[in-house]
């Protein structure tokens, strides 16, 4: 038992010292130019070529393999050490959790950058306006040159072009996540085509509302950043206390794994921890859902 804890303790100081080693060589300038020139970036000649393309193909191995797909791996580690096959049921009970996480996460992505492209696409068009266009030709050349319409952009501009509905199509347009903030556009575009009020004032109260808007957005997550991080922060305590476990010589995948009182306590942390996350992000999401 004192060989294996030594040797676990030697692997994570090994561990360590790599992972100090790699965030001091991405501070420091020589070594990522040293990796450069083994990616084969530089004129540099020396080592083998096989060598030379590992980091390319560390990247697309990164690229390819999603968050996910990690949680099976660590069950099959866990497996393997604990001697249970429970570990490999749970990480492949996770990967549709992870993958609903990484989706979720890349559709706010998505609706912030199209939030931007629109506010973007509203302050072109008031330049546009300004400077002496016509609506309808400031609105071709803003889509053209500055986007924000996504997928329905053919249709915005088809309306546009041949003398359509284009508070209609923008309307339609403002459907898409991030996107909302096209209703104004459309509403500013149907008041100055009915009524004759100026587009480019419009256009600005509402770009400075969106941005407004967008602002009081990003200081609210900043400010709930810390809740996120507690929140990742307690659900990594029960690993650390495996760690922890181990290295004082106790065996505590033996005990969770294979005794009866440990499967029961198992059980009841995760589901404690899987509630207590849920409370936490359900809290945050609510707050970031009121603005």
């Amino acid at each position: 038992m004192a060989r294996g804890v030594a040797e676990m303790s030697v692997g994570l100081a090994v561990a360590c010292a790599g992972a100090s080693v790699w965030l001091a060589g991405e501070r420091n300038p020589a070594a990522r130019r040293a990796r450069q020139l083994f990616a084969g970036g530089g004129s540099a000649r020396g080592g083998p070529p096989g060598w030379r393309r590992l980091p390319g193909r560390l990247r697309f191995l990164r690229g390819r393999v999603r968050a996910e797909w990690w949680a099976p791996v660590a069950g099959l580690v866990l497996a393997a050490l604990g001697a249970s096959v429970l570990p490999v049921l749970l990480g492949a009970a996770g990967v549709p959790l992870l993958r609903r996480v990484r989706l979720a996460g890349r559709a706010r992505r998505d609706r912030e950058r199209r939030g931007d492209a629109v506010i973007a696409f509203c302050a072109f068009l008031s330049g546009e306006v300004r400077a002496g266009r016509q609506p309808g030709e400031a609105l071709l050349r803003a889509a053209r040159d500055c986007g924000g319409l996504g997928d329905a952009q053919a249709t915005v501009l088809a309306a546009a072009r041949f003398g359509g509905d284009v508070p209609g199509a923008l309307t339609a347009a403002a459907r898409q996540p991030g996107a909302e903030g096209l209703r104004g556009l459309a509403a500013c575009w149907r008041v100055a085509v009915d009524q004759g009020a100026g587009l480019a004032d419009g256009l600005d109260r509402l770009t400075a509302a969106l941005r407004s808007e967008r602002d009081q957005r990003s200081d609210l997550r900043a400010q709930l950043a810390g809740a996120r991080a507690t929140a990742v922060m307690l659900a990594g305590l029960p690993a650390l206390g495996l760690l922890i476990g181990t290295a004082l010589g106790a065996d505590p995948l033996h005990i969770l794994l294979h005794t009866p009182a440990g499967l029961g306590c198992l059980a009841a942390g995760g589901l404690l921890e899987g509630l207590g996350l849920w409370w936490v992000l359900r809290i945050v999401r609510g707050a970031e859902e009121a603005t």
